[in-house]
């Protein structure tokens, strides 16, 4: 008898007309979107920090870290709160959509060309019924050391 894959969530976000996906343990919350403090000298995708709950989150505009055309927020436009390896960094997306429960099995490998988001974000992707999501790895999104420092 075969093993099926293990079942995890995944929250699926918009960004540029495209749908993509992260794992729901890597989240901490989804917030709207609020005053963001700019910080000097750091890298442009970096839009500065917030004070959510008393903890200081730096905020990354994934349009602007994947070399996409940035756009002014729009009232669907969100802050999603991730946590990796314990540092809390927000996301700023274009819309979050939906919660897909999947198994592991679901996730294929990542084809060479993979729209206009670099492969090595793509952790793979999920075809459910006719929609397909691009699963990204944060820690590639993120190179950590460039936020710590």
């Amino acid at each position: 008898m075969q093993e099926i894959g293990q079942k995890m969530k995944l929250i699926i976000f918009e960004l540029n007309g495209e749908e993509y996906a992260i794992p729901v343990q890597q989240i901490r919350s989804i917030e709207k979107l609020m005053h963001i403090t700019r910080v000097p000298n750091v890298a442009s995708y970096i839009k500065g920090v917030i004070n959510l709950r008393g903890v200081i989150t730096p905020i990354v505009d994934l349009r602007s870290r994947f070399g996409m055309e940035e756009t002014a927020p729009s009232g669907s436009s969100r802050m999603i709160i991730t946590v990796v390896e314990d540092l809390e960094v927000g996301f700023i997306v274009d819309a979050a959509n939906d919660v897909v429960d999947i198994t592991e099995d679901d996730i294929e490998p990542a084809p060479e060309v993979v729209g206009s988001v670099e492969n090595k974000y793509v952790k793979g992707v999920v075809k459910i019924d006719k929609r397909l999501f691009v699963c990204l790895d944060l820690d590639e999104v993120l190179l950590l050391q460039e936020l710590k420092g």
